[in-house]
């Protein structure tokens, strides 16, 4: 089962979109450099952990302005 869960991860960011092109991305980071910003993940795939980085506030993103 999905930790953390879907419900906790929008109280960060309450866009799914956003939630699911953030995590991607860092992802594919965490798979090319594998540079943690939180200590002893629950998780062991890239997604997971990307997951709960944002969970953790350690990723977080600014909307950007309409034009």
């Amino acid at each position: 089962m999905l930790e953390p869960s879907i419900d906790q991860l929008q109280t960060k960011i309450n866009s799914k979109y956003t939630l699911v092109t953030l995590s991607a991305k860092r992802a594919r980071q965490l798979k090319d450099h594998n540079i943690l910003q939180i200590e002893e993940p629950k998780s062991k795939k890239p997604v997971g952990i990307a997951l709960e980085e944002i969970y953790a506030d350690k990723l977080t993103y600014t909307p950007a302005e309409e034009k």
